[in-house]
């Protein structure tokens, strides 16, 4: 029965070896497919990390832009949150 096996395999080097690498790929907490997932999400988590980078660019420079000179911060509070001078009268107009 064991001439049948090849002397590599009858090694017990080998055979730990063997042992050490499945219970590595596939049956530990850190296996190959949790590392795969984990890489993954790491790039999905890089990549909004820099659209929000991105945005925070926007909104300083919005904010500078803003608290830059009294017009801009007129024209912002008259858009957003439809304020006026006592004699105006203010038309929203809704795009459909």
């Amino acid at each position: 029965m064991l001439n049948r096996i090849p002397k590599v395999f009858r090694n017990f080097y080998m055979i730990a070896g063997l042992i050490f690498l499945t219970w590595m790929l596939f049956l530990d907490s850190n296996d190959f497919m949790s590392r795969y997932k984990l890489s993954a999400k790491l790039r999905a988590l890089e990549n909004e990390k820099e659209y929000y980078e991105e945005k925070i660019k926007e909104v300083e420079k919005d904010r500078e832009e803003l608290f830059g000179d009294r017009e801009s911060l007129e024209k912002f509070a008259r858009e957003k949150y439809l304020m006026k001078k006592e004699n105006e009268d203010v038309f929203v107009i809704v795009e459909e």
